[in-house]
């Protein structure tokens, strides 16, 4: 791994409030990680490759702790549906599809060029219930430079018969290999236990899943609290259980190395449960909007110190771009805020910036941020002419509501490796 300069117009999160800028600095970075900036070069720098993006603005790569990979294939489409029959008519037909090992490399390889290309630099990633295309998903993503983690999504009730596995003990025998197989076989890729969610996941799977990422000490991702007729059917499906928070809790799911997905509707004992948990939300607001789910309560989260990131939650959400994400967060917060609950004050741009780099990045230990002793995970956008002087943090909130991203990425470094 090299060691190098980067020098540029720097824009990072120290706290979800306060964000720090850098401009025409100079960034040392040592073996992929942070080690301080430099108004001058030094002369004891002077000798390290310099990577030059004067005038350029440069941001931490983001970070999407939520996002399916078979659904980028009809993402933007069928979006007057609620959740539970979105999946029945989209998302379970799409994933269907990828026990074709063809199909699977076709539709896999315009997701992974999509997401390289993204201003994301990690993700965490729903495959489908077929290993060996989770295992092509996986070898694709590990040519992106990216560093990801990626789950083969365990089904064996209430499912179509195409996705539903045959039994608990196969799906939890298949998830243990692939978990086995897939550990230290990549250098950025990484297994993750993915029970879809609690409708689809009979209770002999969930402990056994349970189980697997305990032996293993894996991380764990899933879906909580979407949808209010979701939320129903778990009532019925799991009466023992306080609420839907704990039917995850029962089978030893919630961790500190779980990621829920959504929480749009926590109730206040959930809320204290994900907190004694230390478990991650990974806040959905285009798919939450999209498929008319609801408003999450992110201040009363933020006010708990929750562990909360974004996610794109693609094919629900309708673009990876993560920009898109921090401008839904922010004009979701606004529509609770003022016709909810105006005791709760909307996001702020700088606190959902936060969450998209170091807030997400925090699942990953020390991303998401340039401080000295963080990962060197960045973008670099093309210099963007303005007809008058901008700071570079209103160059970053222009940036994210003008979709700079989608006008072009001169840069991007995954822990100090240059891959685009």
């Amino acid at each position: 791994m090299n060691s190098f300069i980067v020098k540029g117009d720097f824009c990072f999160s120290k706290s979800k409030s306060e964000i720090i800028t850098k401009e025409n600095a100079y960034l040392l970075v040592e073996n992929g990680m942070c080690k301080g900036f430099f108004d001058t070069l030094e002369k004891e720098i002077e000798n390290y490759t310099l990577f030059d993006y004067t005038g350029h603005l440069i941001f931490p790569g983001m970070i999407d702790l939520h996002t399916h990979a078979p659904q980028y294939a009809f993402s933007g489409t069928g979006m007057d549906l609620q959740l539970l029959e979105w999946l029945d008519k989209y998302a379970f037909p799409e994933e269907a599809k990828y026990s074709d090992l063809s199909y699977a490399k076709k539709a896999y390889s315009i997701f992974c060029d999509a997401i390289k290309h993204s201003v994301t630099t990690r993700a965490c990633v729903f495959a489908t219930i077929h290993s060996d295309t989770t295992h092509l998903l996986m070898d694709m993503l590990d040519k992106t430079g990216l560093y990801c983690y990626v789950g083969k999504v365990n089904m064996d009730r209430n499912s179509p018969s195409l996705l539903c596995e045959k039994s608990a003990e196969i799906s939890a025998e298949e998830t243990e290999n692939f978990i086995e197989n897939t550990s230290h076989k990549y250098k950025n890729i990484k297994p993750i236990i993915t029970p879809r969610f609690i409708p689809t996941c009979s209770d002999e799977l969930s402990f056994k899943l349970g189980e697997i990422a305990k032996k293993h000490s894996a991380p764990i991702q899933s879906h909580l609290c979407e949808n209010k007729d979701e939320i129903e059917w778990v009532k019925e499906l799991c009466k023992e259980a306080k609420n839907y928070a704990d039917a995850y809790d029962r089978f030893s799911l919630l961790t500190d190395r779980t990621i829920m997905a959504h929480c749009v509707h926590l109730s206040s004992d959930e809320i204290k449960l994900l907190k004694e948990r230390n478990t991650f939300v990974a806040h959905c607001p285009t798919s939450n909007s999209n498929l008319k789910s609801g408003i999450a309560k992110i201040r009363e989260y933020i006010e708990h110190g929750l562990n909360i990131g974004l996610g794109s939650d693609v094919a629900g959400g309708e673009t990876l771009s993560l920009f898109s994400v921090i401008k839904e967060a922010i004009k979701m917060s606004k529509m609770y805020s003022y016709y909810v609950d105006n005791s709760k004050s909307p996001l702020t741009f700088s606190e959902a910036f936060y969450l998209a780099t170091k807030g997400g990045g925090k699942f990953f230990s020390n991303v998401g941020s340039f401080e000295e002793g963080y990962e060197f995970d960045a973008v670099v956008l093309n210099f963007t002419p303005y007809a008058y002087d901008l700071s570079v943090k209103e160059r970053m909130e222009r940036a994210v509501y003008t979709n700079e991203d989608l006008k072009g990425i001169c840069a991007k470094f995954v822990n100090g490796n240059k891959i685009v």
